[in-house]
């Protein structure tokens, strides 16, 4: 089992632990844990051992039903955005969004804007799936980190069989289908060092939105796992992307580092968690309606309670998950305080918050030394675009859920 991160405790008390903003955001993972893929950086296949006592892994309807009826009225905005992640979501079967989708009519407001994604390794799609994908309007986040021999390197079925034909099987089929996608790229040790051949083959592809995220795993014994991408390296890669991104792809394809770094660099705020000054409010609902303060952090320790015996809204507003996301900002090293680049990376993601500083100090990102190359890169380049922007000069991605 991969090692866990250590368990936060809030600097912040009484009056400074806030209510949350009006929208938040959960990642639905209506079978659990269980996948048809064994891919071996996936930091979730492990959380079967939370319920030892479970066979079936499916979101029962009445779990199914709750969360959409409280979801809905949880939020204070006009727009609601529905995330459903695994394991592997689409062994679930077409008729479970099916009844997704018409809960999801029932309950929303008058004018109020429901959206789907869906995260898949894409080996189970078909026409029936990509006709109601496309009916529905779903965002799909499909799994590919690059040409065949880098896909494969990690992303194998759980008989060791590689997947990359039946992924670009289903690459085809929703861009036949005509459903809006996203490609999720895992940067590992493996195709961390081939960045342009990546970028270069996705585009070749006719992608055009990717995210690009990096892969972390411990051991218990808090060393990192041989499939982790170096710090440098993921540095490296980001750097090399975005040059080749930026000579060639400004307005044409959406990288969502890239459009996220933007819209710091022109003060809109991140957009994205990782990089956002505090978190909280991206929280993981599993099969059994159990809710967890974070997709990163499902350990008892993070546990909120149920929603079937706990109004979600009552969950995501309380002092334990207030103060989870507040721990962000309050337990910064203070080399990270003194940071040149704080402004852009806010110490990243608490689950890779795991070393040391050099003085000692415990919360240094594992990434820290690439996050610091890549932002002190960009910075010319971003500071030219954002004044194009303003001036009209460059199109801005498109407002898209975050699929991961």
């Amino acid at each position: 089992m991969a090692r866990r991160p250590a368990r936060l405790r809030s600097r912040v008390e009484g009056s400074d632990v806030q209510t949350p903003p009006f929208a938040f955001h959960v990642m639905v993972k209506p079978r659990g844990a269980v996948c048809n893929l064994a891919c071996e950086y996936c930091f979730y296949l492990d959380k079967k051992r939370l319920y030892p006592d479970e066979t079936a892994f499916r979101m029962p309807d009445a779990v199914l039903e709750r969360f959409t009826r409280d979801y809905i009225h949880a939020q204070g905005v006009p727009q609601v955005n529905f995330g459903w992640q695994g394991g592997e979501p689409t062994l679930m079967g077409v008729e479970f969004f099916r009844r997704a989708v018409d809960w999801q009519a029932r309950y929303a407001r008058r004018g109020w804007h429901v959206l789907n994604s869906i995260q898949t390794n894409g080996t189970l799609l078909d026409d029936e799936w990509c006709e109601f994908l496309r009916e529905h309007r779903f965002l799909v986040g499909l799994s590919l980190d690059g040409p065949k021999e880098l896909h494969d390197a990690y992303r194998r079925d759980r008989s060791g069989r590689p997947t990359f034909e039946r992924v670009m099987r289903a690459l085809r089929l929703l861009q036949e289908h005509c459903v809006e996608f996203n490609i999720l790229c895992v940067v590992n040790r493996r195709n961390g060092d081939c960045p342009l051949d990546v970028y270069r083959f996705l585009r070749t592809q006719g992608v055009e939105f990717i995210q690009f995220i990096p892969a972390v795993g411990r051991r218990e014994d808090g060393s990192v796992t041989d499939w982790s991408v170096l710090p440098e390296q993921y540095g490296e890669f980001l750097c090399d992307v975005f040059d080749e991104w930026a000579d060639n792809d400004v307005g044409r394809v959406f990288v969502q580092t890239f459009e996220v770094a933007l819209g710091i660099w022109l003060g809109r705020g991140a957009g994205l968690c990782i990089f956002g000054e505090t978190c909280g409010n991206a929280l993981a609902l599993e099969h059994n309606g159990d809710l967890y303060s974070c997709d990163h952090f499902v350990f008892p320790e993070y546990r909120l309670g149920n929603i079937m015996t706990t109004p979600l809204g009552e969950l995501v507003r309380s002092p334990v998950q207030r103060a989870f996301g507040w721990d962000k900002r309050a337990r910064l090293p203070k080399r990270c305080r003194e940071c040149k680049v704080l402004f852009a990376c806010n110490g990243g993601c608490p689950k890779d918050r795991f070393r040391e500083t050099p003085e000692g100090e415990p919360g240094l990102n594992y990434l820290c030394e690439g996050y610091r190359q890549f932002f002190t890169h960009i910075d010319p380049v971003m500071r030219r675009l954002g004044q194009e922007l303003v001036t009209g000069g460059v199109r801005p991605g498109a407002d898209r859920p975050r699929i991961g």
